[in-house]
């Protein structure tokens, strides 16, 4: 993908340090710039099956929307490629999406996937490698580290979210199978309870699902490498167009040719990031977002100022700004590891649909195949993400922004903590499905 990377010197550091190479390439609406409800806690409980969660949707209407057009990572979009300039052959067309549907109001949080990961592998035999302790622990990477690991553990307890302040944070280890089995798994469990609920002109879906531990097929069969959705009615990884139209597409109108610049307000394009949100700041301490009365608001790395960072208060600051799996030294690693998830949701601007942090703090999977960029794959399966990280400038926030990526890309999985994933509902699921 077109991560951060490509404009800091993390790829250089780390690809020198791994022996690893990586292709990297390089006023507000009414309602659109404070969220119009506190976000729905993203919690879960226990059952004799299970772990139960709770997942909040918004709901994205304007079936058959028109598409526009853009040129990867240029500031613009055009009402088609035939509109965009000549020399673009890599203009494609985005956005426009023909059904109703759902999308989540917030990312997947650590507190919901160490439940998922209890509930899948609850004898912490990690078959499906969905943990790594190397770099996912509080001790391998105090800064990062967000899951720790107890071989001594009861069944189904392994697991645990490393301290209190990381519940609330996106899951930021994902590759997309990862996010493909936790599709899985709520497809394959129970649906136990469906509420709707408004807010201003945002409507939202509330699913509290007891989890199953199958997640080798479900909406996804991932005996498939290059697995699409198998059913009509579920919960998806968002597509490519179904994560633009959310984040970006104004049934009312703003924007240019109804498309906003960033998922927070609609902006300017082509003047570069003056029309940006403001970066959060965040407790350094907690993650928690401290200026969320700054809207619009959005957690990535604005040119001049620190990116929005914390460290765990059981840790000590040396020891976050040092202390690392990669072998960085302690000059190298504090300049290129400098942004940190947020707390979900508190930078609280909303997207025209009511979406929360499509816009920074995690870049988020979709399930959206492409071609790798050097037209040779090498046999691997790449998808599409899409969102800007905490630790990337605002250039990554618009909607030309289209990263890509192998879908189970090790180097990515070893080195970047910032991957995070948002799931999605197509048809109309019903309780008491199991």
């Amino acid at each position: 993908m077109h991560f951060a990377f490509s404009r800091t010197r993390l790829g250089r550091a780390v690809i020198a340090t791994c022996g690893v190479s990586a292709l990297l390439a390089p006023p507000a609406m009414a309602g659109s710039s404070a969220a119009a409800a506190e976000p729905r806690s993203s919690g879960s409980a226990t059952s004799r099956g299970g772990a139960i969660i709770t997942v909040t949707t918004a709901k994205v209407g304007a079936p058959g929307n028109r598409s526009v057009g853009i040129i990867p990572f240029t500031d613009a979009v055009y009402r088609s490629c035939a509109d965009a300039p000549t020399t673009s052959a890599d203009c494609l067309m985005v956005g426009g999406v023909r059904y109703p549907y759902e999308i989540g109001q917030l990312e997947v949080t650590v507190e919901q996937w160490v439940a998922f990961l209890n509930t899948v592998d609850p004898g912490g035999r990690n078959r499906h490698g969905l943990y790594d302790e190397t770099t996912e622990s509080s001790s391998a990477w105090p800064k990062y580290g967000q899951i720790n690991f107890s071989a001594g553990a009861g069944s189904g307890s392994h697991y645990s979210v490393a301290y209190p302040e990381w519940a609330h944070k996106p899951y930021g280890f994902a590759n997309f199978l990862e996010a493909a089995r936790f599709v899985n798994s709520l497809n394959n469990g129970r649906l136990i309870s469906k509420r709707a609920s408004s807010s201003g002109s945002f409507s939202y879906v509330t699913y509290q699902v007891e989890l199953s531990a199958r997640t080798e097929r479900g909406m996804y069969d991932l005996a498939r490498p290059d697995t699409t959705r198998t059913q009509d009615s579920g919960f998806v990884v968002p597509s490519q167009n179904e994560w633009i139209k959310a984040a970006y597409y104004d049934p009312r109108g703003g924007g240019t040719h109804s498309y906003w610049k960033y998922p927070t307000n609609p902006g300017v394009f082509a003047d570069d990031d003056n029309s940006a949100p403001s970066p959060t700041v965040l407790n350094p301490t907690t993650g928690d977002v401290t200026n969320a009365a700054t809207q619009p608001l959005a957690s990535y790395h604005d040119t001049g100022l620190p990116a929005p960072s914390w460290c765990p208060a059981q840790v000590q600051p040396d020891v976050c700004s040092t202390v690392n799996p990669l072998g960085l030294d302690p000059i190298t690693y504090p300049e290129i590891y400098q942004g940190s998830l947020g707390t979900v949701g508190q930078a609280r601007s909303t997207s025209p649909w009511g979406t929360l942090d499509q816009g920074g703090n995690a870049v988020e999977w979709t399930d959206t195949i492409t071609d790798a960029p050097s037209g040779r794959d090498f046999g691997r399966v790449w998808r599409r993400l899409h969102g800007g990280i905490s630790n990337a400038a605002a250039f990554q926030l618009w909607p030309s922004a289209v990263g890509l990526q192998p879908q189970d890309n090790v180097f990515y999985n070893h080195t970047y903590p910032w991957l995070g994933i948002r799931i999605g509902v197509i048809g109309d699921l019903a309780p008491g499905k199991s």
